[in-house]
């Protein structure tokens, strides 16, 4: 992932000098495990352990004649041992995909780790959102048209339970990306005891692979991508009803605008959804990586690297856009404006029409059949939408022309806009207490 979009906690999990501090973890409890099994000198352990990792620049410098990243490391961590002599233990035993899957299982728990946090912070702040405007009426839309009255805070209630639904299928991924193995080349532990597996598994907080062959299966690694393109789709879908409320006929909503801030280039006085662009372009990315990551179930018998290639792309830009979209959706709802006032003019610019389900309901009640009802209060709509006369006018002269009583007393009661939030009180219920 670019610089731009990388934030400096996630881009470090990334790194390549985390890597290599990673293999080195790893090839050193490897060490641990064998030491105390007796299979090596026990003396080799800790000038291994306390040799620093090889810099980035060197492993590349090294892996440029070698052309294996593995050697590379092993054979520039290996100068910096000190006696040299006891790195010949290093990586005894194991085969590169050892090595490879097992750091790699630390590092995606570690990033989910960083990304669980920002979610927990996003649905705090999509929950504390909708709490404050559970009253703030505006009109509901369907297939964009006005449908009837809601309140913001119930449009934001369901972004948040989202959100939380979408991170604990990230936490539950969690566990699925954080398998490992060590077992040798093609996973049957011919050079080395089960043993050590199960040692480095408990100390990296891992779980060893139920069976592997010389790799991992990645179904693991396939759903932890797609749980974090669930979480970026979420979030573009805040992203997208800010944009639409931004809109100059609709004007609800405004991103959060700083002092000194251009909209544009050649037009002064616009305001652009910057950031709900950006969000909603970047969650395209991480759902990109679905499908090459998923691809890397299958591979040619006990093992092949066509994964590899993919991977070195697919799980650092997934993990670092994702990372940046959570934090990119928590800075918008924080700073969203509302505008209360523009909600109520919007809600009331259809004159009325927002009721028409109300008194077909209404209507029917009275004894009239649903086909008639709705014939009727259509023909009265299409009538308000034809002369911008208000629907209960229009309602009036349609039910005389069809002999009709209307009683105005109860079409008063139940066509007004806090009617239709009282019943939203349980869903409110239940978001005070999402965590």
């Amino acid at each position: 992932m670019i610089e731009r979009y990388t934030l400096p906690e996630m881009g470090r999990v990334f790194s390549d000098a985390h890597k290599y501090e990673l293999w080195c973890q790893v090839e050193t409890l490897v060490m641990e495990a064998h030491a105390a099994a007796g299979t090596i000198p026990a003396d080799a352990v800790e000038p291994v352990r306390q040799a620093p990792p090889p810099t980035p620049e060197r492993v590349a410098e090294i892996e440029a004649v070698t052309q294996h990243d593995v050697i590379a490391f092993l054979t520039a961590w290996a100068d910096n041992t000190e006696p040299r002599e006891a790195a010949k233990w290093v990586h005894f035993g194991m085969t590169s995909s050892d090595l490879l899957d097992t750091a790699l299982a630390a590092q995606l728990v570690e990033a989910t780790d960083v990304l669980l946090a920002k979610a927990d912070e996003l649905v705090a702040v999509l929950r504390d959102h909708a709490l404050e405007h559970r009253e703030t009426l505006r009109v509901g839309r369907t297939h964009g048209i006005h449908a009837e009255p809601d309140v913001w805070g119930h449009r934001v209630a369901d972004f948040a339970f989202g959100m939380a639904r979408s991170r604990d299928r990230l936490r539950r991924a969690r566990e699925s990306v954080g398998v490992m193995a060590i077992s040798g080349p093609v996973g049957t532990y011919s050079n080395i005891d089960p043993k050590v597996e199960e040692y480095v598994a408990e100390k990296l907080g891992l779980r060893p692979a139920d069976v592997s062959t010389q790799v991992v299966l990645r179904d693991g690694i396939a759903e932890w991508v797609s749980a974090l393109a669930v979480i970026a789709t979420v979030c573009e879908a805040i992203a997208l009803e800010v944009r639409h409320g931004q809109r100059t006929e609709v004007r609800e909503l405004w991103e959060p605008f700083g002092k000194g801030q251009k909209g544009s280039s050649a037009m002064p006085h616009k305001k652009n959804p910057i950031l709900s662009e950006r969000i909603c372009g970047m969650a395209r990315i991480v759902r990109a990586q679905i499908v090459p990551v998923m691809e890397g179930i299958p591979l040619w018998h006990e093992r092949d690297i066509s994964h590899s290639s993919t991977e070195r792309i697919a799980l650092p830009d997934a993990a670092i856009a994702t990372d940046y979209l959570l934090h990119l959706t928590t800075r918008l709802v924080r700073g969203l404006v509302v505008d209360t006032e523009r909600m109520r003019q919007n809600l009331d610019s259809t004159n009325g029409l927002i009721y028409s389900s109300t008194v077909v309901s209404e209507l029917i009640e009275t004894g009239l059949s649903r086909e008639d009802v709705y014939a009727l209060v259509q023909s009265a709509a299409m009538r308000t939408w034809e002369t911008g006369v208000a629907f209960r006018q229009t309602l009036r002269e349609r039910a005389a022309e069809e002999g009709v009583e209307l009683d105005e007393a109860r079409l008063d009661e139940v066509c007004r806009p806090e009617r239709f939030v009282r019943r939203l009180d349980r869903v409110f219920d239940r978001l005070k207490n999402l965590s």
